[in-house]
């Protein structure tokens, strides 16, 4: 058994190493105009392609026909039906996402799980911004992966207001199981969103994780955020008086390619329900949480 770990872990870093060398912002940036092309009947055979590859759930976007897009990225951020996300009715913090719970838990010391004996600083994640570091050392946190066959739009888990956003740059590694396992502080290297909301459970963080190929991470408020020039930390601060108020379930952001999730809550205001676990699946509008008495 400690042979097949071994060699497990061996596989995993060969197959990631590859990342380290790559032109990795030049690749997303390409795929970010690539994916924007109209192409005609090549752009309906690659999605096409994509969808018999990933298996991709057709039945569910508000336009099923493979016609109606006209470009990739088109598809990939497709909207889905009305119907089929309803909000539950049972708990007080939904998933934003359909994906994957990667971990959950506690934020110990200042300190996130990224994977098994792994981990990574709450200060690195929010690039030592120290007001929004203190709301959220001794919180909660839970990081959702979206797969490449998942719908790509983020929700708010929870009504808010938006206070604060900060763009991090950063490499763009893989966010995938494989790259969690091998790549030292991943969610804090990665190019990155950090969109800061007051709600009826206490300040909570959305944290929106870039990664290889990633296109762009863009918010309903500010359009598209990444890919961005520039190479440093960048903060937006919104006043009370004319930040949005975006309601449970209202869309939030996209991604445009694949990523991860990260939420930040206050620990004395909300609680995991027990039955969700590592590799949970969940869809948007599913209960993820509930809130303290």
């Amino acid at each position: 058994m400690n042979d097949y770990f071994t060699k497990s872990r061996w596989f995993d870093r060969l197959l990631t190493s590859i990342q380290y060398v790559i032109p990795q912002q030049g690749l997303s940036r390409l795929v970010f105009k690539i994916t924007r092309l109209a192409l005609g009947p090549l752009t309906y055979w690659f999605i096409r392609g994509f969808i018999k590859l990933y298996q991709v759930d057709m039945n569910s976007a508000q336009f099923p026909e493979v016609s109606h897009y006209t470009t990739f990225n088109q598809f990939f951020t497709r909207a889905l039906k009305p119907t089929v996300r309803p909000l539950s009715k049972q708990a007080e913090i939904i998933s934003p996402v359909d994906g994957e719970i990667s971990q959950i838990g506690h934020i110990e010391r200042g300190q996130l799980l990224q994977a098994k004996n792994h981990f990574f600083q709450l200060e690195d994640l929010l690039a030592t911004q120290a007001d929004i570091v203190t709301r959220f050392k001794a919180g909660l946190f839970c990081t959702l992966y979206l797969s490449p066959r998942d719908y790509h739009r983020v929700h708010m888990p929870v009504t808010g207001q938006l206070t604060d956003m900060v763009y991090v740059p950063g490499r763009l590694f893989s966010v995938n199981q494989r790259t969690s396992r091998v790549v030292p502080n991943l969610f804090a290297r990665n190019e990155r969103v950090i969109c800061l909301f007051t709600t009826a459970v206490g300040p909570m963080a959305l944290i929106l994780v870039g990664a290889l190929l990633v296109g762009s991470i863009e918010t309903v408020w500010a359009g598209v955020i990444t890919p961005n020039y520039l190479s440093q930390v960048q903060r937006w601060h919104y006043p009370t008086t004319s930040a949005p108020v975006l309601s449970q379930g209202t869309e939030l952001g996209r991604f445009n390619m694949g990523s991860t999730v990260i939420l930040l809550f206050n620990a004395n205001q909300i609680s995991w329900l027990s039955e969700i676990r590592v590799t949970h699946k969940l869809l948007m509008g599913q209960s993820l949480a509930r809130c303290l008495p």
